[in-house]
């Protein structure tokens, strides 16, 4: 049977400015990762669709964060919510908030 840490106050409400910075990290990976892969002219236009996917998984990544981050600050969550430029995103975190 595994423990279970234990947190305090503060540390736990630490948690979303630290799950921010890790999502700041998936998306400066997947930056690099697609920078690499976009230098092989042939590669690029083979898969420039796949290439868009990029694009959005890392502006996707980006939203998360900065939603965290303004809940971290102490924004309003509703706020904070309406704030995101994804429009899927936005819609899909305020359904399952239970907001349409």
């Amino acid at each position: 049977m595994s423990v279970v840490p234990v947190f305090d106050v503060a540390s736990a409400a630490a948690l979303p400015r630290v799950v921010a910075t890790e999502l700041r990290e998936i998306r400066a990976r997947l930056e690099k990762l697609a920078e690499v892969l976009a230098g092989d002219p042939a590669l690029a236009s083979r898969y420039l669709l796949e290439f868009q996917d990029f694009d959005y998984v890392i502006q996707h990544a980006d939203e998360c964060a900065m939603l965290l981050e303004r809940v971290a600050d102490g924004e309003d969550a509703r706020a904070a919510v309406c704030a995101i430029r994804l429009d899927a995103v936005q819609v899909r975190i305020r359904a399952a908030l239970g907001e349409e």
